[in-house]
């Protein structure tokens, strides 16, 4: 099955094998690297040369590095001749699939813009991880078909760290249009309806005003968000730990600490597999051969993370007396959840008491637009043990060539709705519903059959066009239909369900 999350999750349906995987920290290990030590890549040496100045680094600073390090990560660095995506590349997504995809996304913007009174103005599109723009491009083609929603939209932003990928996308919506620099990246005019069309680095740098109406579409992007692991480890009546790990050097614990009676959470931490490395994915489909770099290994003492992230929710700490337990957190999630919930909702005012209060206090005063969420992951559970990596369409170790292996991990789709709700009183949060449902819903079927009407005699035509929808929507085993989820943030009104939802045209 040649698709993204198709052939990570069918091929790498079981959690990663602890026996092979993860190991406990020595009490002394050596980092430095032998001189004779040959490296899979140069990223994968820079790791490697980081780990031995500091010691093991979390699994997020290494699915950070891989995937976005300007010293040869996989989506920053443009490598001749290859794409990550399409038949030729590692994986397809699902607009590649089929344009259908892209215009029910826009037909579930034009039935919120419409439920939400038919704004005039003020509208703005944003995509975060917009790939090689081929959503962008339905969506849009799809928007302009409604002449007085597309003259409401006032300008398109794309979230994109990628100079190669951004070249991409801009040469699909654009075309021959200048592309010039701004002080929040870089902006172009769209070939539909010419729209202003503004790419930045990071959401932080996409203007946040209270007075627009923003509909944000997230697909495939949470998952290649970099995520911490931790395992909940019984105490050791032997074990009274003096320090604390951390990234700037150890730090001396009061003498006056009490020794852990119950459980604790230790996290799971990169380091280098001995050479030569026989640490691979133990299931027979993800046994390619290539030797992994580096493996998973359970940290002796609490670090920092451990200290804070599982203690953000209570389904974290329902799992901390069951020793064993693995769960993995992306706190960056959190942040883009948090930070579309705000802008549709307006932020809840901090207390002067609060340790952790909003970076921007918003106010407003009417809560509007929409946020989409398409992924894959488990639609209530935690997930656990779920990094992986693929390429050339095919399951492998994601310690395997860094930067040449797209590596990512299941969603957690409860604590995406969690940080939501927290970050604004103005939203509500509707789903996960399976994309197959999901689709159906929106009419998927109908639209399919419309276009087949158009190929006349086109029998082979037809052919595809069925047999994308069927790999869309098809719900059993490990289908895409069951596998990703579909979220919907929206503003709060009472629990309307927005279409797609169990709600309908208003």
């Amino acid at each position: 099955m040649s698709i993204r999350a198709g052939a990570k999750l069918l091929a790498c349906s079981k959690p990663l094998a602890k026996r092979d995987l993860r190991t406990e920290l020595p009490t002394a290990v050596r980092w430095a690297s032998s001189p004779a030590r040959q490296w899979s890549t140069p990223l994968a040496k820079n790791i490697a040369e980081a780990i031995a100045t500091t010691g093991p680094i979390s699994i997020a600073a290494y699915m950070r590095q891989c995937l976005t390090s300007p010293d040869g990560g996989y989506y920053t660095s443009q490598r001749q001749g290859k794409d990550q995506f399409g038949q030729k590349g590692d994986f397809i997504t699902s607009p590649e699939i089929s344009q259908i995809f892209g215009e029910l996304l826009g037909i579930w913007l034009v039935a919120e813009w419409m439920a939400q009174g038919k704004a005039s103005g003020g509208l703005e599109i944003i995509e975060v991880g917009p790939g090689r723009g081929t959503l962008m491009d339905d969506i849009l083609r799809t928007v302009s078909n409604f002449k007085a929603l597309a003259a409401s939209v006032e300008s398109v932003y794309l979230v994109e760290a990628s100079p190669a990928l951004r070249n991409i996308q801009k040469q699909l919506l654009c075309g021959d249009a200048p592309l010039e620099e701004i002080d929040v990246g870089f902006r172009s005019t769209s070939k539909y309806v010419k729209l202003p069309i503004t790419w930045c680095e990071d959401i932080r740098f996409v203007p946040n005003d209270p007075s627009k109406t923003p509909f944000i579409f997230a697909h495939e992007f949470f998952d290649a968000l970099p995520i911490h692991a931790f395992q909940s480890v019984a105490p050791n009546p032997n074990d009274h730990p003096k320090t604390l790990e951390n990234p700037t050097g150890p730090i001396s614990l009061s003498k006056s600490t009490p020794h852990a009676k119950m459980p604790q959470w230790r996290e799971l931490v990169v380091t280098p597999a001995p050479p030569p490395s026989n640490i691979i994915i133990s299931t027979s489909s993800t046994n390619t051969g290539f030797p992994a770099d580096f493996q998973i290994s359970l940290s002796k003492a609490s670090t920092p993370p451990a200290l804070l992230f599982p203690n953000l929710s209570p389904r974290y700490k329902a799992l901390l007396p069951t020793p064993g337990s693995v769960i993995e957190i992306s706190p960056e999630s959190h942040s883009y959840a948090a930070d579309f919930a705000r802008r549709i909702g307006g932020s809840i005012p901090s207390s002067k008491s609060s340790s952790n209060p909003t970076p921007i206090a918003i106010t407003k005063s009417q809560p509007s637009g929409a946020a989409l969420i398409l992924d894959y992951g488990p639609a209530s559970t935690i997930p656990t043990s779920t990094l992986r990596g693929i390429r050339s369409h095919k399951p492998i170790s994601p310690f395997t060539s860094p930067g040449l292996v797209d590596i990512s991990a299941d969603v957690d789709f409860m604590s995406l709705a969690e940080a939501a709700l927290s970050a604004s009183l103005g939203v509500e949060v509707h789903g996960p519903a399976e994309q197959g449902e999901w689709l159906e819903s929106m009419g998927i079927r109908e639209r399919a059959e419309m276009i087949c009407k158009g190929l006349g005699s086109d029998e082979e035509g037809k052919k595809r066009v069925r047999g994308a929808i069927e790999r869309l929507v098809e719900r059993g085993g490990g289908a895409m239909g069951k596998i990703y989820k579909v979220m919907a943030v929206v503003p709060e009104r009472g629990g309307r369900r927005p279409v797609g939802f169990g709600g309908g045209l208003e």
